[in-house]
């Protein structure tokens, strides 16, 4: 497989750390086997050198968009001003981008610059939660979910803010690379391997990671070991010697989401890990994944990837 274009996009006054997210997801992995491999372009409509970050410093780019008409994969990393209508020039390219089929990424308040070339509606698409009313106010024809980490709709990808970009890059690194690609990026970054898009933003309370917050992530780590069994919220509670009431909360302020989504979500990378590396029959894999039967795991597979798992595991040996 040749190595991905990815065009990224800066601007003066951009944030540092929004940069650094698909720089880092995207850039440079040293020629490590196992490592995905990309080619990684930042560039910019407003000259080579950005006057500055929001942390001060200066950044040199690419004084062009014009690797946007070639780049597989378009990224915004964030907005400077929601307020601001983006320049013409890089809403135009976007546009182009999309319009050729380009994967194009709007990261936290990129999904503005997104919104501004029209390419979002009609679409669902998130963006950071305290400018998600603003955002649906000003463009009505999107169907905002502004709760969750990212959405994806066709070749267009959108994020919520700051390290949700990470866990959006890494979803795009998967898409092209396959689960265990993605897991290895992960470990290099020392981020979780997945968050899956429909997990929410915010867990709803925050908690210690001592005592019983210590024993629940130590118990996610046993899960995975465990996936093929049935787990339920009362024998997960008993173990950790909780009620069932203070199980589910705790669960959900710990990883953003309910048992059942977190289980799926698992059981689901582990189907695609097995998809792109065995031979295996759909019977046995959903064994193995904990789905059941073979035709659990095309229901669910197909409904988290829009594709079904033989199709994925012929375009990921395409791809390959």
């Amino acid at each position: 497989m040749q190595a991905p274009v990815i065009a990224v996009i800066a601007f003066d006054r951009i944030s540092a750390f929004h940069l650094s997210v698909p720089c880092a997801v995207f850039g440079t992995y040293g020629g490590v086997p196992g490592a995905p491999r990309f080619a990684l372009k930042v560039c910019s409509s407003e000259g080579g050198t950005l006057a500055t970050t929001t942390s001060g410093f200066a950044v040199v780019t690419t004084p062009s968009l014009d690797i946007t008409q070639t780049a597989d994969v378009v990224v915004v990393p964030s907005w400077r001003d929601p307020k601001e209508i983006p320049p013409a020039a890089l809403v135009d390219a976007i546009a182009a981008a999309s319009a050729r089929g380009a994967r194009v990424v709007g990261l936290c308040l990129g999904a503005y610059v997104l919104a501004a070339a029209g390419i979002l509606d009609g679409r669902r698409a998130t963006t950071h939660f305290a400018w998600a009313d603003h955002f649906a106010s000003q463009y009505p024809r999107i169907k905002v979910e502004p709760s969750v980490l990212y959405v994806d709709d066709g070749n267009v990808t959108t994020s919520a803010g700051t390290a949700a970009g990470i866990d959006c890059c890494l979803h795009i690194v998967r898409g092209l690379y396959g689960a265990k690609v993605a897991d290895f990026a992960a470990r290099r970054l020392v981020v979780p391997p997945h968050r899956h898009g429909a997990q929410a933003q915010l867990p709803p309370q925050p908690f210690s990671t001592e005592g019983a917050g210590f024993r629940l992530a130590e118990l996610l780590d046993w899960l995975r070991g465990t996936i093929v069994e049935k787990h339920t919220a009362d024998s997960l509670a008993e173990r950790l010697a909780m009620s069932r009431r203070t199980f589910n909360r705790r669960f959900l302020s710990l990883t953003g989401c309910s048992l059942s989504e977190w289980l799926l979500a698992e059981r689901l990378r582990l189907a695609q890990k097995l998809l792109e590396t065995t031979e295996l029959p759909l019977e046995v894999i959903a064994g193995r994944a904990g789905l059941g039967s073979g035709s659990s795991l095309r229901q669910h597979f197909s409904r988290n990837f829009q594709i079904s798992p033989s199709a994925y595991r012929r375009q990921f040996k395409r791809q390959a």
